[in-house]
């Protein structure tokens, strides 16, 4: 009985172990057009891949994101947009990354915050996030979460100009229904024997 509970508490711990840890990715720089249309970056370096930092005066890679157009609120008080049309790209270069050309490709899920951060004189600081699912490069579907810091001015605002300071993206460790079918077939083979033991007493 004893060996059956530890196989069935393993069952249940895999699936929440694959999910435990994640990819993290950081990217600097770069800089964004905004309208009722939508938001579509440019430029932004992938600076960060899972502690990993891009030297000094290189990249790892680059980060690109679009979303739909705007469902409610302002460009200027913040407000959400649609991911339907949306993209995140994430794309590898150089040895210091798992993978050179398109690491990870997807799409918002869900509506896109867009948040008026503070307001100081002219200057003005939104964050944009949302989650967001994909593929990796080894064809593993994931999902994850992004928020990216977006600093602008009044007049460059009302040309639909913004520029990234900063994007944080956490996207979950793949395969928990993998690992989740390893530990059913354990409590099976569990069960197997001990009705086997159970029998030949």
């Amino acid at each position: 009985m004893r060996r059956v509970l530890v196989l069935a508490l393993l069952a249940l711990a895999l699936p929440m172990a694959a999910w435990a840890d994640g990819i993290d990715l950081v990217n600097l720089h770069g800089s964004i057009s905004i309208s009722n249309a939508g938001i579509t970056s440019v430029g932004s370096q992938l600076h960060q891949f899972n502690g990993v930092v891009a030297p000094s005066g290189h990249t790892l890679g680059s980060v690109s994101f679009s979303t739909g157009a705007l469902l409610s609120g302002s460009i200027a008080a913040g407000g959400t947009f649609s991911d339907v049309g949306s993209s995140f790209v994430v794309v590898g270069k150089g040895s210091q990354v798992p993978h050179k050309g398109t690491i990870f490709s997807g799409a918002f899920v869900g509506p896109v915050s867009w948040t008026l951060v503070s307001s100081s004189g002219q200057s003005v600081i939104y964050e944009l996030s949302g989650k967001i699912q994909g593929t990796l490069w080894n064809g593993h579907f994931v999902t994850g979460t992004t928020s990216q810091t977006i600093k602008s001015t009044n007049g460059q605002l009302s040309q639909g100009i913004g520029h990234i300071r900063l994007g944080n993206t956490l996207l979950a460790t793949p395969e928990p229904g993998t690992l989740g079918l390893l530990g059913t077939g354990l409590v099976a083979i569990a069960g197997m024997l001990r009705r086997k033991f159970t029998v030949g007493a």
